[in-house]
């Protein structure tokens, strides 16, 4: 079993990373010190969740928590390992080394091919992968325990009613958290509308909900729990028909709506209905007094990874919060990738940017319940942020 990796973070204008474990309990220096790191990280986080505009960018890292496949699950289930006979045979008309154990590359280099020559073989090769990634990203949910997203969802929106609505961007294609949202009795505007069939509409995602008093009162309120979720590469219960795209059960590998691993996916996100989602992910890290939350995101996708560095860069007020169980240990060897690089920079210069080196699940264990603060303790901080801002 592998063992979780202790939580730290790293604040802006510091390159150390403090830790949330003092490690030796009788050492008092290492204690205080652990004891102050929690209480600023907590303080961070009450604070970024009160600002107006609260953004998730969620990757596949927060689906591998509850066993969702890694691209090495894909690769090893599409191509085999050792590869099987037809993935060997396809590789060699298409001109790929097997040795390249990268799925998005084989996938993309035979799309590539495609464009220029038609083989019955290949074409049967790439249905039957379709299937499997369609197989591999929605089967697990039926014996996935989603806690950790039920956790992270439902404090994330206990923000007050009247506050702007969280709005959550994922890369994933599974229904993690279409299913956790339910189990908490909110509500996920998708983009779809509310009857049978559910039939895309990018209108849907400026409707609200709103609860309206059965006697007396006069007033309505907005409900509680309603989630703006963006789908940014599509979902495995997701089909075309005719140019619109319905909610279905089990989607055909042809008409199903989603981008699957390949290089064209920037230009995919270009097309409805991914140009609506990747339009208000646009749009959202654009807005003013923003914190922007990525978790279990790699920064492999450059057309979603390039705009957050442009806000970082561009939107003065904006707060930007990076989590990830590998990043202390990546930054020490000078293994992150260009993105993550660039991002630690701004962040030892003095930008508004966080690094979370935790997992998915200890990252929502310590995101603060807003609606449990005591009076006393919301005089506190309210004091603080006038203090903060002086």
């Amino acid at each position: 079993m592998i063992q979780a990796p202790e939580i730290s973070f790293r604040a802006p204008r510091c390159y150390d990373w403090r830790s949330l474990s003092a490690g030796d309990e009788s050492n008092k220096e290492t204690k205080a010190l652990a004891e102050r790191a929690r209480e600023e990280l907590s303080q961070m986080l009450r604070a970024s969740l009160r600002m107006e505009h609260v953004v998730v960018l969620a990757g596949s890292g927060c689906s591998l928590s509850v066993r969702g496949p890694s691209m090495g699950d894909l690769w090893n289930a599409i191509v085999g390992a050792p590869a099987t006979a037809i993935a060997d045979a396809t590789a060699k008309t298409v001109g790929f080394d097997l040795t390249n154990t990268n799925i998005e590359a084989f996938l993309s280099h035979i799309e590539a091919w495609r464009s220029l020559h038609s083989d019955q073989d290949v074409e049967t090769f790439l249905t039957s992968a379709k299937e499997i990634i369609l197989e591999r990203c929605s089967g697990f949910l039926k014996s996935a325990k989603l806690e950790t997203h039920e956790r992270f969802l439902h404090r994330l929106s206990r923000r007050g009613s009247r506050d702007r609505r969280l709005k959550l961007f994922t890369t994933n294609y599974d229904l993690c958290f279409e299913q956790a949202t339910s189990a908490i009795g909110g509500v996920a505007i998708d983009g779809f509308s509310f009857m049978a069939p559910r039939r895309y509409d990018p209108r849907y995602f400026d409707y609200d909900i709103v609860r309206r008093p059965r006697s007396g009162e006069t007033q309505s309120n907005y409900l509680e729990g309603v989630v703006l979720l963006h789908k940014l590469h599509g979902s495995v219960n997701w089909e075309r028909h005719d140019g619109d795209i319905f909610e279905t059960e089990s989607p055909s590998p042809d008409k199903a709506c989603l981008i699957y691993p390949a290089t064209g996916k920037y230009q995919q996100s270009y097309s409805q209905p991914y140009l609506e989602s990747i339009s208000q992910y646009l749009a959202a890290l654009r807005e003013p007094n923003t914190c922007v939350l990525v978790v279990g995101f790699g920064f492999n996708d450059d057309h979603l990874s390039e705009p957050l560095l442009s806000a970082v860069r561009s939107n003065p007020h904006l707060r930007l919060i990076v989590v990830d169980p590998s990043l202390e240990s990546k930054n020490g060897k000078n293994n992150l990738n260009t993105f993550q690089d660039r991002l630690l920079e701004f962040g030892a210069k003095g930008e508004d940017v966080w690094f979370l080196n935790a997992t998915f699940d200890a990252f929502a264990n310590q995101i603060p319940d807003l609606k449990s603060l005591t009076p006393a303790e919301r005089l506190v901080n309210a004091v603080r942020g006038i203090q903060n801002t002086e």
